[in-house]
C-alpha cells in the first residue's frame, strides 16, 4: 500500500483527509497528468469517464475531482450513478483515456473513495500510484480548468448491452431470481439487465437515499436476501455490494454461496467447455482451503495472490488465464472483463448452473468448507508485523498445532483501519482458540484499543 492509495484506491470518511476538496483537486490534476503519459495507445479520446455510487457525499467529491481533471486538460464525462465495472467497460468501449469511480464500495455511507482505471479497464499498477502520490506531495498550485465537463447517462446503455451479450437469454428466460442491490450503484442497472433477459425478478435494496447504502443489505449483509430467496422459492439470489463489483449468491434453500463457491463452480464449467486457459484459477490467500483442495482434486491448478482484485487481475493477465477472484465476491471472468464485476459474475454463474440442469444447491454441496474464523481488530496505526518482536514466530508456533491441516493468515486491511486474522483448520474448537490467542498476542505487542 502507498501513502494515499490502499488496495482499492483512496478511501476515507468523506470530508476528512484525504477526501477534502483541496486534496481531491490535486489528485485529479496529478493523476490525469500522469495517466496521459501512461496511456500511450493511439487513437484514445482525450476524455475520462466518471461515475459515483449513491452516497450523499458523491456530488461534492465529483465537483472537486472534475475541476482537477479539467485542469489537466482532459474532458470529463459523468455517467451518473453506476457500478464500478460499468466505468471500466465504458472506458474500453469508447476508447477513453481512463475512468474514475467515486465510491467506498462495501463501506458504510459516511465513507467514500476514489479509484482509477487505465484505458484497458484495469486498476492502476502500484508504480503508477506511487508516481501520482509523489506528484501530489510536490504540488503547490493548480492551473485553471481548461477542458469540458458534461453529463451523458446514455453511455450506460453500452454496459447494459455488453452484459446481456455475455449470456444466452433463452437459458435464463423465466428463471426466478432475487436481487439485492445494496441501495447502491446497481439499483437501476441490475434489475433492468435481468428483466431484459426475461427473468422473473424480486428486487430489494433498490431505494437509495444517500445514507442507506450497504446498511443491513448487500454483499456483507446477505441474510435478508437468503431468507427472501427461500421464501420466494427462487432459483437463486444475488447480493451486490455498494458499487456492484462483487457478488454473493444464495441457493434455493437460502444457503449462502460466496466467491469461492462461485469461482470453483464456474472454473469447472469453463474447464468442461474448453475455455479454462492454462487449466488454472487464481484465488487470494484468503480463499478457503476446502475450495483450493476441491479445484486441485478436479485437475485445476490454483495460484494464490495477495488480497485485492487488482492482484488477481495482474496474475490473470500475466499468464492469460480465464477466471479468478476473492472469497468476498470480487470475481473476474477475463474473457469479458479485466476487473471484478458483480452483475457479470452473477449472470455467468447463473448460466453455468442453468446449463447443468441442476439446482443451485447442488453446486454448494460439491465441497465442504474448512472451519474458518475471521477476526477484525481495530487499529490506530499499522506497524509492519515483522517489526513486532516475537509476533510472527509465535504465530508460526500456533500454526504448528494444526499439524499441517490448517493455516493462519494475519494482515492489515487495505481499505479500513483493521488487522484481519484468518484461521482455518479441520478442528473448529482449535480454530477458535488459536484465533483468540493470535488476537491477544497482537494486542500484547501493540497499543491497540478497541
Amino acid at each position: 500500500m502507498g501513502k494515499y492509495f490502499g488496495t482499492d484506491g483512496i478511501r476515507a470518511v468523506a470530508g476528512t483527509f484525504p477526501l477534502t476538496s483541496d486534496f481531491i483537486e490535486k489528485l485529479g490534476w496529478c493523476a490525469l497528468d500522469e495517466l496521459k503519459t501512461y496511456a500511450q495507445a493511439e487513437g484514445l479520446k482525450n476524455q475520462v469517464i466518471i461515475a459515483q455510487d449513491s452516497r450523499a457525499s458523491g456530488p461534492s467529491i465529483l465537483q472537486a475531482l472534475q475541476k482537477g481533471i479539467r485542469a489537466a486538460g482532459v474532458n470529463v464525462i459523468s455517467v451518473g450513478v453506476a457500478p464500478t465495472p460499468a466505468v471500466a467497460n465504458i472506458v474500453r468501449q469508447t476508447g477513453s483515456l481512463c475512468g474514475v469511480v467515486i465510491s467506498a464500495s462495501h463501506n458504510p455511507a459516511e465513507f467514500n473513495g476514489i479509484k482509477f482505471f487505465t484505458n484497458h479497464g484495469t486498476k492502476l499498477p502500484e508504480a503508477l500510484e506511487a508516481k501520482i502520490e509523489a506528484r501530489i506531495d510536490a504540488c503547490t498550485a493548480l492551473p485553471a480548468p481548461k477542458a469540458q465537463y458534461q453529463e451523458d447517462e446514455s453511455l450506460i446503455d453500452l454496459y447494459e448491452n455488453f452484459l446481456k451479450s455475455t449470456v444466452d437469454a433463452s437459458l435464463l428466460k423465466g428463471t426466478k431470481v432475487v436481487l439485492d442491490c445494496a441501495n447502491g450503484a446497481s439499483y437501476k442497472i441490475a434489475a433492468k439487465v435481468f428483466h431484459d433477459l426475461g427473468m422473473d425478478l424480486v428486487v430489494t435494496g433498490a431505494k437509495p437515499d444517500g445514507t442507506n447504502i450497504n446498511r443491513g443489505v448487500g454483499a456483507l449483509h446477505t441474510q435478508f436476501m437468503q431468507d427472501l430467496t427461500a421464501k420466494e422459492k427462487a432459483y437463486a439470489g444475488f447480493s451486490f455490494d455498494g458499487d456492484a463489483d462483487r457478488v454473493i449468491a444464495s441457493d434455493e434453500n437460502g444457503r449462502q454461496l460466496d466467491g469461492d463457491n462461485i469461482i470453483a463452480s464456474s472454473a469447472l464449467c469453463l474447464k468442461q467447455e474448453g475455455r479454462l486457459n492454462g487449466n488454472k484459477a487464481v484465488l487470494t490467500i484468503m480463499a478457503n482451503l476446502g475450495c483450493i483442495n476441491y479445484l486441485k482434486q478436479n485437475g485445476i491448478c490454483v495460484e494464490l495472490t495477495k488480497v485485492g482484485d487488482k492482484y488477481v487481475s495482474e496474475a490473470l493477465e500475466k499468464e492469460n488465464l480465464s477466471i479468478g477472484g476473492e472469497t468476498s465476491g470480487h470475481i473476474i471472468f477475463r474473457e469479458f472483463s479485466n476487473t471484478g464485476d458483480g452483475i457479470l459474475s452473477a449472470l455467468q454463474f447463473l448460466q453455468c448452473a442453468k446449463k447443468s440442469g441442476k439446482p443451485l444447491s447442488w453446486f454448494g454441496d460439491q465441497w465442504k468448507k474448512y472451519p474458518s474464523l475471521l477476526r477484525a481488530v481495530a487499529v490506530s496505526s499499522k506497524p509492519a508485523l515483522d517489526t513486532l518482536e516475537g509476533f510472527l514466530p509465535a504465530v508460526a508456533e500456533l500454526e504448528k498445532q494444526m499439524q499441517g491441516r490448517g493455516r493462519i493468515i494475519v494482515r492489515y486491511s487495505g481499505t479500513e483501519p483493521k488487522l484481519r486474522i484468518l484461521v482455518e483448520g479441520e478442528d473448529e474448537a482449535l480454530v477458535s482458540r488459536i484465533a483468540q490467542e493470535v488476537e491477544q498476542l497482537y494486542k500484547s505487542k501493540t497499543e491497540v484499543h478497541l
